[in-house]
């Protein structure tokens, strides 16, 4: 029996997590679980799973915590310490799933024990890349990508000869927007933007599906998890969100990994292994999908992709500053503060305008985070005004 942590077990990834960890009592122990302020889900799921621990990050939410817990044996904790110490307690496998920076120190944590990770959020490839990889290398720690993209490729790339690997090709669906023209995208609304023709996901990374910043994000963290050099990792578009990304060897094999657009066929993936489970998805029906099509992205629709490569070819502070911006820009799209072409436009405007030096820890992650966060709002009020 193995041991889960879900860091973030009410968002989207979280509770994807928990269905497939409750349909195998036998299999999985929680240890703990971690929510950012919803204490009603959280305290559930504790109880379903008997969860020993359970933690709101938000402290002012600690009392109704305690409240909803009350009687049932589960240790309630509550504040930012609490789930790095969460983080700590060295389960077997954990679950990262904390949306933005704020997971990148507890998922930190967590590798620092030298289990296994699954890495859900962007952000500790994207922002701190150099800093989560080298504290993996130093504890020992197994990183398993929980993204389908990046899930696809571990599946299908072989680590014992990465020199036999050609080409790593990751697979777009091209969001909502794909067939829209420049003019037609100006006028987009917030709900138009959220959505996506085949994955059913947040909103953040709905608006980043549809700006295809998500797909950028996951050059680099392609980048980060696999071997090979930037330009042997390629984009293209896939509508039917089948294939789910490839590697192509130099004896000119390709290897492609299907499944249904349903994030808890990669978790399943990163839980089980290295073995496998099942899970309530129907197998695919190829004959009822009929055709798999292809085609190139169009980088003058979708300057995100150009963005996120030249900050992945330019290294350093590049990546987290990208990353930092667009979250801003998206949170101002999602208020309905600025357009949905000036998301882009605001990350390359930041991006311009801040250039420190390159990372060496967390702390100096987290700093150009946040100066790159001032940075873009500033952008945005200019876009207001």
């Amino acid at each position: 029996m193995k041991t889960v942590t879900i860091l973030g077990a009410t968002g989207s990834v979280g509770r994807s997590t928990l269905d497939l960890v409750e349909r195998e009592p036998d299999a999985f122990q929680v240890l703990a679980l971690t929510a950012h302020r919803d204490v009603t889900k959280l305290a559930e799921a504790a109880v379903r799973t008997n969860a020993k621990r359970a933690v709101v990050a938000d402290e002012t939410c600690l009392d109704a915590l305690r409240t909803a817990l009350a009687g049932t044996g589960i240790e309630a904790a509550g504040g930012a310490q609490a789930v790095h110490d969460t983080a700590e307690l060295g389960a077997d496998v954990t679950m990262g799933a904390i949306v933005g920076c704020a997971g990148l120190e507890p998922v930190l944590a967590a590798i620092e024990q030298g289990r296994t990770v699954i890495i859900a959020n962007k952000e500790p490839l994207v922002s701190a890349g150099d800093v989560v990889l080298a504290a993996a290398a130093k504890s020992g720690a197994t990183l398993l990508p929980a993204d389908s993209e990046h899930n696809a490729i571990f599946q299908c790339f072989d680590v014992t000869r990465p020199g036999r690997v050609r080409r790593i090709i990751l697979t777009a669906s091209g969001g909502p927007f794909r067939d829209w023209s420049l003019e037609q995208m100006g006028g987009v609304s917030v709900a138009q933007a959220v959505a996506h023709p085949n994955w059913s996901m947040g909103a953040k990374i709905s608006i980043d599906s549809a700006t295809m910043m998500n797909k950028g994000l996951e050059l680099i963290e392609a980048a980060r998890l696999f071997p090979v050099p930037h330009d042997a990792i390629e984009i293209i578009l896939h509508r039917q969100s089948v294939i789910h990304s490839m590697v192509e060897y130099v004896d000119g094999s390709t290897l492609a990994q299907l499944g249904p657009p349903d994030m808890r066929v990669p978790i399943a993936s990163c839980l089980a292994w290295p073995d496998r489970m099942a899970t309530p998805m129907a197998p695919l029906d190829l004959v009822k999908i009929g055709r798999l099509d292809f085609e190139a992205p169009d980088a003058v629709r979708f300057p995100a992709l150009r963005l996120a490569r030249e900050a992945l070819d330019a290294g350093g502070a590049r990546p987290a500053i990208l990353n930092a911006a667009n979250e801003i820009a998206v949170a101002a799209f999602l208020d309905r503060q600025i357009g949905f072409l000036e998301i882009a436009a605001i990350v390359e405007d930041t991006l311009v305008r801040y250039d420190p030096p390159a990372p060496g820890a967390l702390a100096d992650v987290l700093a150009v985070d946040a100066e790159a966060r001032v940075i873009a709002r500033e952008r945005v009020k200019d876009c207001v005004a």
